[in-house]
């Protein structure tokens, strides 16, 4: 199985487990997904785990020997706020609420699908993560957009926006140096809109770009959509 090329800033799993082969399962499935893994097989190695190294999400077992994977959730939380996604084998409502109330975010019963795990990663890790910071404005060279205005001005001199325009410099603005794909700057996401795309980010250009046939600001990136470089 070959893993994804791992990055430094990639989200940091510790999978507690007293099962070895699912311990290892989880931890090459995750690692294929990008994530970084490391394990523990009890309480005991996680709390070691813990006290060293930070987490950006913690996969805990119900049902392990000596301290039970709800009873580690209950105190951890008592310290900090890392996600906690609880697996266990007991499917009733009252363990899911005993889950929940011991500090879970989630709770998966075994046995689950892989692709579902990581989905439900994905899905507490993006509530997790706070709002992006939406600056008061962008430099584009002598150019600077207001953001919450929707101006753009040149010195003392505004430049007028469609409301189109403004948008998604807006989006742009709150994601600088990030692609955004053409799906997800067009108003309703269907095809025929993200075609539209093309069409007013060469208009947007015209209004930003020095030379806008060689744009240094709103490029392309070939297959994933525009991306903005702002000073």
């Amino acid at each position: 199985m070959s893993h994804a090329q791992l990055t430094d800033d990639a989200p940091h799993i510790l999978v507690v487990d007293d099962d070895r082969r699912i311990r290892d399962l989880i931890k090459d499935f995750l690692a294929t997904h990008g994530f970084r893994v490391s394990t523990a097989s009890d309480a005991g190695q996680a709390r070691e785990q813990l006290a060293g190294l930070s987490f950006d999400l913690l996969v805990l077992d119900v049902m392990m020997p000596g301290e039970s994977g709800l009873e580690l959730a209950k105190s951890i939380r008592e310290e900090e706020d890392v996600p906690i996604l609880i697996l266990s084998a007991l499917a009733d409502p009252e363990h899911r609420i005993d889950g929940f109330e011991s500090g879970g975010d989630d709770y998966l019963v075994k046995p689950f699908e892989p692709r579902e795990l990581v989905l439900r990663i994905n899905s507490i890790l993006k509530r997790s993560t706070p709002p992006a910071q939406v600056p008061d404005e962008i430099k584009l060279a002598d150019l600077v957009f207001h953001v919450e205005r929707g101006e753009l001005r040149k010195g003392s001199e505004s430049i007028r926006l469609t409301t189109r325009e403004q948008e998604l410099l807006r989006l742009f603005a709150v994601r600088p140096g990030e692609p955004i794909s053409r799906s997800e700057l067009s108003q309703n996401g269907a095809d025929e809109s993200a075609r539209a795309v093309d069409v007013q980010i060469n208009r947007l250009r015209r209004k930003i770009e020095p030379d806008p046939s060689a744009p240094t600001y709103l490029q392309t990136v070939r297959g994933a959509g525009y991306i903005l470089y702002t000073d």
